[in-house]
Formats: C-alpha cells, sequence, structure tokens
C-alpha cells in the first residue's frame, strides 16, 4: 500500500485507528482454546469485526515468536487473511522492533516483506535505528513497503537514552533520529514511532518532519489522549495512525468478546472521524 492508497483508505473509512493484534493465549476467550489454532481464531474474529472501522493491524511479533513454529504459522494465517479476505482495506505492520547489519537487516526485511520467501506481506516493519543508516536502508529497498522508525516512545524507560541532550546540537536523541533518518527514506516509505503518552512533544516533532506518518501507541490502556494526540500531530493528509491493541481487542473475556472490541473500536473511529 502506498502513501495515496493509505490516505485515501484513512479517508474513507473516517479512521485512522490502528489496532494491535497482540494476542496472549492467557487472556483470549476460555471457548477459543478448544480450537486448533486459537490464536488465528482470535483474530479473524476481531478481524471481522472491525475491518469497517479500522486503517491498519498491528501484530506485534513477540506473542507470536514464543509459541515458536505454531505461532509463525498463525501470524501468516492472520496477514494471509487480511490481505486475501481483505485486500486494500488494511494496512498491515509488522512490530518487530528489528535492525541489525546491512546482510542481516536484508534477511529480516526478507521476512515480512516477500511472501515467495517466507509467506508474510506486511505492508510495513518497526525498525530500531541505533545501529544507523546500514541496518535500516535494507528494509527500503522493497517496493510500496514502509519502515516505521523507533523515535520517541511510550515506555518508562524511553528517557534512559531518547532524552539524552547532545551538547553540540542541544537536540535531545530521538531529534537527532528524526533528523539524520530524513536522509534515509522518504515521506512516502518511512515513518515514525511516537508514544501517545508523550503528546506533549508532537508539536516540537512536526517542526521537524511536517509530511511524514506517525504510528502513534499507548492510547486506550497505557493512558493516552486521542485529542492530544490528534492536536498535535495532525497534518494536512492525516499524517497518523494512533494504534489501540488491549483496550479494544481485550474488551471481554466472554464468547462476546468480537461484538465488545467492535464497540471499543466504534468509540475511536467516531472520534477520529469527528476530528477529520
Amino acid at each position: 500500500m502506498n502513501r495515496t492508497e493509505l490516505i485515501s483508505l484513512i479517508r474513507r473509512k473516517q479512521s485512522f485507528l490502528c489496532i494491535g493484534l497482540d494476542t496472549d493465549l492467557t487472556k483470549v476467550p476460555p471457548h477459543l482454546l478448544e480450537e486448533e489454532d486459537p490464536i488465528f481464531e482470535f483474530n479473524k474474529a476481531i478481524i471481522d469485526a472491525t475491518i469497517d472501522l479500522t486503517a491498519a493491524y498491528k501484530p506485534n511479533l513477540a506473542f507470536y515468536e514464543c509459541h515458536g513454529v505454531k505461532g509463525w504459522n498463525s501470524l501468516t494465517k492472520t496477514i494471509q487473511y487480511i490481505n486475501e479476505t481483505y485486500p486494500g482495506e488494511a494496512f498491515t505492520i509488522a512490530d518487530a522492533k528489528r535492525g541489525d547489519i546491512g546482510n542481516t537487516s536484508r534477511q529480516y526485511a526478507k521476512a515480512m516483506f516477500d511472501p515467495k520467501s517466507s509467506g508474510l506481506d506486511f505492508d510495513a516493519v518497526t525498525v530500531a535505528p541505533y545501529m544507523g543508516e546500514d541496518s535500516v536502508k535494507p528494509f527500503l529497498e522493497f517496493d510500496r513497503k514502509w519502515v516505521i522508525l523507533l523515535a520517541l516512545t511510550s515506555n518508562k524507560g524511553s528517557d534512559d537514552f531518547q532524552m539524552i541532550c547532545s551538547k553540540e546540537t542541544n537536540f535531545r536523541l530521538y531529534e537527532e533520529v528524526l533528523i539524520k533518518s530524513l536522509s534515509w527514506g522518504t515521506e512516502s516509505n518511512m515513518m515514525y514511532v511516537v508514544g501517545a503518552t508523550k503528546a506533549e512533544k508532537l508539536e516540537e516533532i512536526r517542526q521537524l518532519i511536517p509530511d511524514h506518518f506517525l504510528l502513534v501507541p499507548g492510547v486506550g490502556a497505557q493512558g493516552g489522549s486521542l485529542e492530544e494526540v490528534a492536536r498535535y500531530g495532525l497534518n494536512k493528509d492525516c499524517g497518523l495512525l494512533v494504534n489501540s491493541s488491549r483496550g479494544i481487542i481485550y474488551a471481554s473475556s466472554g464468547e462476546d468478546f468480537a461484538e465488545k472490541a467492535r464497540e471499543e473500536a466504534m468509540k475511536l473511529q467516531e472520534e477520529m472521524a469527528a476530528v477529520l
């Protein structure tokens, strides 16, 4: 999905919602555990219930890799289901936080973007920038695919490094990441992660990257404010994908879990439609 198609999708659905498919077997409704593949069955029900309300889905790969081959199969089936059942209806993000030396990153990129190699065909992957340009560039070699670079995250420990200020430039480390990486990609193949709990920084961030899309986790269970994110982060093309995971997918632990997930997704979609 290219930039034009993503913007069109957001406008058509009146939604910049991203639903995190962080499927934890200890939290899925008990009746699904009787299924051959409870993770996929859970994901499928969530997708079917919310596809008209969301612009993107974002599986966090840790919730799949921890189950070995079975988990990888569940992930593959989930992405194939989205792409084949609802073509063009959702932007898919592999929340993998990859990043290594160039040759290794190239293999990571194939794993996420080359269905002939791995069976997976995501639109985007999250990438850690710590190892620099040569660890990121291989992901940008794939046509119509996106890198989502970690910039300012919403976790408590983010201040340990991301807020360190350079005495030479007076920029904080996350700002250095934004500035330096502008020469690696474009607003058509690179986004940035900015946590919703750091919404007050969005105004400053927009001065550095006015046109790029931002993936904003932390709305919902982590306490981030959609209103603040929209106020400081929106640009002329929307420029936002706001993620909610637990607040939607675990809205109920009963057999009505998909229905309750839809209700929570609809609340956010209606807020987003009003903003747009």
